[in-house]
């Protein structure tokens, strides 16, 4: 039973693990040594997006906690993330002068198989916290890829390749401009090949700045 007024139980807090300084500059991933500037996946891999920060750890904590929102209906474990990532990264995207949210889009299938898509459940949350909007629309997923899990960065990226683009109405002649500042959000970050595959597209349509927010982020490579 977790105690009145708080979103999670202390069993449960305990066993998350925190993302700690040093982190790498570009991903925000845990660093060894106050020397390393960038992680070796930041180092090894081209990235597009300019910055980004994850709460936590990918651990086995985190895995379950992840799969229960996205697989088992938990979206109320999204209260306790939003308002700890809203504690700790209002000063950051303040810094980046962000002027929109941008959930990272699942394919319309799974939404349907699922009822909702956790990365926007999760950005708009962030948006009542910080009271910046967010739009659904500028990035579709129009077609539907195989699950990353098995898969190395190489072959994570290609799985990707075309499955993002811009919404028509941000399109030349569309009726809408697209901001200046986006931050992708989205649940985990592992080797970075969904935000860097959706920072691709946003930055080919003209998007001058790109960071991210995630919940958890992976030490894998």
């Amino acid at each position: 039973m977790e105690p009145v007024g708080e979103l999670i139980c202390p069993f449960c807090a305990d066993r998350l693990a925190p993302v700690k300084q040093p982190v790498c500059l570009r991903c925000g991933k845990e660093v060894h040594g106050e020397q390393a500037e960038y992680c070796l996946d930041c180092m090894r891999h081209r990235r597009t997006f300019d910055s980004g920060a994850a709460l936590l750890n990918y651990n086995e904590a985190a895995r379950h906690s992840m799969a229960a929102i996205k697989y088992k209906n938990k979206r109320e474990y999204l209260d306790f993330y939003s308002a700890a990532m809203a504690l700790r990264f209002g000063k950051l995207v303040d810094s980046w002068q962000a002027d929109v949210l941008v959930p990272v889009p699942v394919h319309p299938s799974r939404r349907r198989e699922r009822g909702y898509n956790q990365a926007e459940e999760l950005a708009k949350r962030l948006s009542r916290e910080w009271e910046l909007p967010v739009d659904s629309q500028v990035l579709v997923r129009g077609r539907k890829t195989a699950p990353q899990r098995a898969l190395n960065p190489q072959e994570r990226l290609k799985n990707l390749q075309e499955a993002f683009r811009i919404h028509p109405r941000y399109q030349a002649g569309g009726r809408e401009r697209l901001p200046h500042c986006v931050v992708l959000v989205d649940d985990i970050y592992t080797t970075g090949s969904t935000i860097e595959a959706c920072s691709r597209v946003l930055r080919a349509a003209g998007i001058p700045r790109i960071h991210f927010l995630a919940i958890c982020i992976g030490q894998g490579r």
